[in-house]
């Protein structure tokens, strides 16, 4: 019984380890567009 509860230690900290590897080297860089839109003002004097 120790043994599977040892195993799952382990496995649950090599996948915390590789989330938080993921999220510090991960392509999670958005992609950049420009985007421009005229506006109308409606501007009495």
């Amino acid at each position: 019984m120790m043994r599977l509860v040892k195993l799952i230690v382990v496995l649950s900290v090599f996948a915390f380890a590789g989330l938080v590897g993921y999220a510090y080297f991960g392509d999670m860089a958005p992609n950049r567009t420009e985007v421009s839109q005229p506006v109308v003002l409606d501007v009495q004097n």
